[in-house]
């Protein structure tokens, strides 16, 4: 499974995945989850947000046990961000199999679409709009960097858009859902485990930060006489990187766009992205709010008009805890880590369809160690036997939540 997914969407150059909502290699992605979900005599659908469901037993039963978790890839992403959490769960039911466990539950594998939002920016548009957290009206304003909306890209890939929506009915067939996932740190691999459990997810959002000044020409214009947005932007940069190490947080521009982009041409627009991330509320609020005012202070003194629009955000989950203490409890008694040994229980900076399902549905995660904690890269790693140690802590999981 593993070779034969990892061929699609490879970019030769960079050595990273470009596998964006709703194109070619999305497609063969997707294509590729059916065939294996035929394979093991699942029953294959496609929900009406374009999220794929590989059902064993019948879906309209209830207190159904899910799992699985995204194929699409940040630019230049890597391997296993995403795409373990599928494979894995496709193996864990060929380990249950194997072992001759027999379902109670009803049970599904599913591939949430659009989960890193790298095409048109919002992430988790899948389950968002599954959960009635992304509105049919705000999915049909997303547009991609080529004034793309995303109406016109489902419907190019053979999506009907006027489908999309809130499936609350889903949901409440649901009993629980597990997502397992590549661990994006290092405190799995600080630890010596093999495998961890998530106890939440940090709160995190997305600002735009809007710098416009006066487009002009670069080699005839005085420094004295320019409205450039440029530096005021490069100190809000400086100002993020400070202002998170002051609070204990995370702020990152990870993404600019220029007007007029020339390099001859003083710019009209610069902007920025903010990704900022903490462990709790308090601490993400400070290290927003000293961004932003740092930003106005130097756009006040160059000239330079500013907005601020947030663009996502998304409050800390906590999953549930009487799920989270379950699999702890099946970990510890036939987990992957030497006998009598508690799972570790750990926290993340990491959005997760799991979190925005959590609102609807009880949820947790299992995280698979990552030696040198790169994600969102090409250098993204996770070794074979950490990897197949996750799929049986996932069939361990499954089989004390669905099976006899």
């Amino acid at each position: 499974m593993w070779r034969d997914l990892g061929r699609i969407g490879l970019d030769p150059g960079s050595g990273g995945y470009r596998r964006y909502a709703w194109t070619g290699a999305d497609r063969d992605c997707r294509e590729w989850f059916r065939a294996q979900a035929e394979a093991r005599g699942l029953t294959h659908e496609t929900d009406r947000n374009g999220n794929q469901w590989a059902w064993l037993g019948d879906p309209l039963a209830g207190d159904a046990v899910v799992t699985g978790s995204h194929l699409d890839s940040v630019p230049d992403g890597g391997a296993f961000d995403g795409p373990l959490g599928v494979v894995s769960s496709f193996a864990a039911l060929d380990e249950l199999r194997r072992r001759g466990a027999e379902f109670t539950k009803p049970f599904a594998i599913t591939n949430f679409g659009d989960e890193e939002g790298a095409r048109f920016g919002l992430a988790c548009v899948g389950s968002r709009l599954a959960a009635g957290q992304l509105t049919v009206e705000g999915a049909h304003r997303l547009r991609d960097g080529d004034g793309v909306s995303l109406p016109q890209a489902m419907e190019a890939a053979g999506h009907d858009p006027d489908a999309l929506g809130p499936d609350p009915e889903r949901l409440a067939r649901i009993g629980a859902f597990v997502e397992l996932h590549v661990e994006q740190g290092r405190a799995l691999d600080l630890s010596g485990d093999p495998v961890g459990v998530a106890s939440a997810i940090w709160p995190h959002g997305r600002w735009r930060f809007d710098f416009r000044g006066e487009a002009n020409h670069a080699g005839t214009t005085r420094l004295a006489d320019r409205r450039d947005p440029m530096p005021t932007y490069a100190e809000t940069v400086l100002a993020a990187r400070r202002e998170a190490e002051l609070a204990g947080g995370l702020a990152t521009f990870g993404k600019v766009a220029v007007e007029p982009n020339g390099v001859n041409a003083i710019p009209s627009l610069v902007r920025g992205w903010l990704d900022s991330r903490a462990a709790d509320q308090a601490t993400l609020d400070t290290v927003v709010a000293g961004v932003e005012r740092a930003a106005r202070e130097h756009a006040e003194r160059a000239g330079i008009d500013l907005t601020v629009v947030r663009e996502s955000f998304t409050p800390v989950v906590e999953f549930q805890h009487a799920l989270r203490d379950e699999l702890c409890r099946l970990l510890g008694r036939s987990g992957p880590g030497p006998s009598g040994r508690a799972v570790p229980v750990l926290g993340t900076g990491a959005g997760h369809d799991a979190g925005i399902l959590s609102a609807s549905v009880p949820t947790a995660m299992l995280f698979v160690r990552n030696p040198t904690g790169i994600s969102h890269s090409p250098a993204e790693h996770a070794a074979e036997d950490d990897c197949a140690a996750g799929v049986r802590a996932l069939a361990d999981v499954l089989e004390g939540l669905a099976c006899s």
